[in-house]
């Protein structure tokens, strides 16, 4: 298979791969694969979450995906095993492309340093 080097490629890749194992038919957006994350890294298997609990998911996602880039550090885990970032530096005021851009990059690194996409 040819080594996929741009990230529209990577994204595409990553998003038809996702989309055939979790998604019953619709393409995942960015906000959905966000969730899987989240609730990948909560590590609690499938169970069924609250709304506020979704929201809180998506934070946990977005923390790790950008705990690289020196945004978040982790900081613990609370009694219900939910983890906890600190921020480290504020997040620059960024334009919605390239928030979205930032957002596809950290995603892809977070799945090819699991080796799910390479």
């Amino acid at each position: 298979m040819p080594k996929i080097n741009s990230l529209k490629e990577k994204w595409d890749e990553l998003v038809s791969k996702l989309t055939n194992q979790f998604a019953d038919g619709d393409e995942l957006n960015m906000d959905g694969i966000i969730y899987l994350i989240g609730v990948q890294e909560l590590g609690q298997g499938h169970i069924t979450f609250k709304k506020d609990e979704k929201v809180n998911l998506m934070h946990i996602a977005i923390c790790k995906l950008l705990e690289p880039y020196g945004y978040y550090e982790f900081d613990f885990f609370d009694d219900d095993g939910w983890p906890h970032y600190k921020t480290l530096t504020e997040l620059p005021n960024l334009k919605p492309g390239e928030q979205t851009v930032l957002m596809k990059e950290a995603i892809i690194n977070y799945f090819e340093a699991l080796k799910y996409i390479e």
